[in-house]
């Protein structure tokens, strides 16, 4: 799916919890998440501490979007 979005020259960050699965489907732009259940949360955090992790995540991806790239990167 990411590839045929960006076949149409759209830019797709693909966040994922497991990078070499992004990486062997073809995604160009990848934002490692946090874990298999909770990709963008952590339960165990306090509402404020999730919200600052998923809002560290978004402007990743974000920053992703916006970044010229020529191979599969992964925004660490």
């Amino acid at each position: 799916m990411v590839k045929g979005i960006e076949a149409t020259g759209i830019p797709v960050v693909h966040i994922c919890t497991i990078v070499p699965i992004s990486k062997t489907v073809g995604a160009n732009r990848i934002v490692p998440a946090v874990a298999i259940p909770h990709p963008l949360g952590n339960p165990k955090l306090t509402k404020e501490e999730e919200y600052k992790l998923r809002r560290r995540i978004v402007e990743k991806a974000l920053k992703a979007l916006t970044t010229e790239i020529t191979e599969q990167t992964v925004f660490e």
